[in-house]
């Protein structure tokens, strides 16, 4: 991919337009969601676009909320758009708008429509508009209502917004080509009918305008310069151009569409609807599932808004649709983390280590760096006794060759610490291992012991179990499985079944001291965040990121 091209081929339209002074050099975005759902990864793409170009070129940027389907949308959903916005770093400062602010103006301009001989209502059912509407190969054919006088359509669209007709028994249609090539301008819809309750304007109105219809209409009317949407209203462009024609700009300037293409992430759902579904079935806890690929979750997960802004400008803003894997996004927020990050000791899986030699009421304070990447973190105390936490998958009874972690008889490092050797191991009465029994090379401790240099191949991490903090270890994996077809197809059987494994983990003391929404790597493990779920008894963690295992990648190989 040419990242430069496909980044700056909006930016050489403006340029253009800039010279040429089109807008008198004006340069006026918009982020136009729809408030029925959780804003998802895609979105984002477009937010950091949308905002990114106001900023670049010194203009404005609009925050503009596409409410004309009271059906489906909910101040829920306003709230959460507007955090989501906030997070990725971006203000829309005073320029907050509804769609549903406009009403009474989208009204007015059907009404010129109708007075022009450019709209018409239409009694033809939904059914009947498709039949009529054609296909690819076949023109349409002109509804029977198609030529009403301009009188009777005014007096019909009034009764219609006074009420007079139940959903779906008449509709507004711009009149413009049935024989277009184009099938989104053979009449298109421009209002329905739809007794809901709206949640800002209540039950003042029964009648909505299309998208198709509204959103140009708000463009022009917040003055935008540059309407930046995805390839899918390529083909509504002329409508868009149409609707627009009408409009009456004080200095003659009409906004202009200009699309680009979608962020697609392999074994991610992006589809609110979709998205919407796994909610409503209970296949994730909510919009903020940290598995789902929304803001919300995403920012549950522990993604910061630096790695999600690297991502999309990294990926560019391409003209054809395509398709990137998660391991690129996963690079993205390792980046980030990498030198920000605290790097704490805790145990995901433990197994107890009793040091045998080791004086029962001994406690000492080793020294730790809080991330050997970055010295100005500094270093943080932590405790040591006789009795230690180490994760269980670094413990082999019988070990295979390679393995140079702890075994009977073998010897490692512990990090920070002292060299320890296996004399025993304890199991209780199902057979399963209870605990280690270890002695301790009292010379070797780390920096200051005579042995301290001696070598052994294997380093682990551990935890001081006496005074280790309890920690629920959510260990979140992609929601698809990686062999699906993610998006594709019926993605509800390609749930991945161990997209969460909690487990009970051990951590370091000094963890206690820190609140939800803070990010560690917890030394081999990965990336952590603290879930807003803990307690005062137990630190919920979730798991953003894993790290490379090399010893994960030889068992493949074996």
């Amino acid at each position: 991919m040419d990242q430069e091209n496909t980044r700056n081929f909006i930016e050489t339209i403006i340029d253009k337009d800039n010279e040429a002074g089109t807008y008198g050099n004006r340069v006026h975005t918009r982020f136009p969601p729809e408030p029925n759902g959780y804003l998802h990864l895609g979105h984002a793409k477009s937010i950091c676009l949308n905002f990114g170009i106001g900023k670049k070129y010194k203009g404005l940027t609009n925050l503009r909320f596409d409410d004309t389907n009271p059906s489906k949308e909910d101040v829920e959903y306003v709230e959460s758009i507007k955090r989501d916005v906030a997070w990725l770093g971006f203000s829309w400062e005073e320029r907050l708008y509804f769609a549903s602010d406009y009403f009474d103006i989208f009204y007015e301009h059907a009404l010129k429509l109708i007075r022009k001989g450019l709209a018409y209502v239409d009694d033809l059912t939904g059914d009947e508009i498709r039949e009529y509407r054609g296909t690819f190969n076949e023109p349409g054919k002109e509804s029977p209502y198609r030529n009403r006088s301009v009188e009777e359509n005014l007096n019909l669209f009034e009764e219609m917004k006074d009420g007079k007709y139940a959903d779906g028994e008449k509709v507004l249609r711009a009149k413009i080509d049935m024989a277009s090539p184009n099938i989104n301008m053979r009449d298109p819809v421009l209002y329905r009918i739809v007794h809901a309750s709206h949640h800002r304007t209540g039950d003042k109105w029964c009648i909505y305008p299309v998208y198709d219809y509204a959103h140009p209409l708000e463009d022009a009317i917040e003055r935008i310069t540059h309407s930046i949407c995805t390839l899918e209203f390529e083909d509504h462009r002329p409508l868009y151009n149409w609707v627009v024609a009408e409009w009456e700009d004080p200095e003659g300037q009409k906004p202009q569409q200009i699309e680009f293409a979608r962020l697609n992430v392999a074994h991610m759902v992006m589809s609110k609807r979709k998205l919407r579904l796994l909610v409503e079935k209970g296949l994730v806890s909510g919009w903020d599932d940290p598995r789902m690929p929304t803001i919300a979750g995403i920012r549950r997960r522990g993604y910061t808004p630096e790695a999600i802004r690297d991502f999309c400008e990294r990926i560019g803003v391409a003209k054809a649709d395509s398709t990137v894997e998660p391991a690129f996004l996963e690079a993205c927020i390792r980046e980030d983390l990498k030198l920000k990050a605290p790097r704490y000791m805790t145990v995901i899986d433990p197994i107890k280590v009793v040091l045998t030699n080791y004086p029962a009421d001994r406690t000492e304070v080793l020294q730790a760096d809080n991330n050997q990447e970055n010295e100005a973190m500094g270093r943080r105390g932590m405790t040591f006794s006789n009795e230690l936490y180490i994760e269980r998958g670094d413990f082999m009874e019988e070990p295979v060759k390679k393995f140079f972690r702890l075994a009977p008889g073998k010897e490692v490092r512990l990090k920070y610490a002292y060299i320890i050797k296996c004399d025993e191991v304890i199991k209780d009465e199902n057979g399963e291992i209870k605990e280690l029994h270890c002695s301790c090379d009292l010379e070797s401790k780390s920096g200051s012991g005579v042995n301290a240099d001696r070598k052994v191949k294997g380093t682990l991490h551990w935890v001081n179990a006496k005074d280790a903090v309890n920690m629920e270890c959510r260990l979140y994996d992609s929601l698809l499985r990686m062999d699906g077809k993610g998006d594709d197809g019926d993605f509800l059987s390609q749930i991945n079944p161990d997209s969460l494994i909690v487990t009970e983990g051990k951590g370091e003391a000094g963890l206690a001291a820190f609140k939800a929404g803070d990010r560690f790597q917890f030394l081999r493990r990965g990336y952590f965040v603290i879930d807003e779920d803990s307690t005062a008894d137990v630190l919920v963690v979730n798991r953003i990121v894993g790290l490379r295992d090399t010893w994960a990648k030889l068992q493949k190989k074996s």
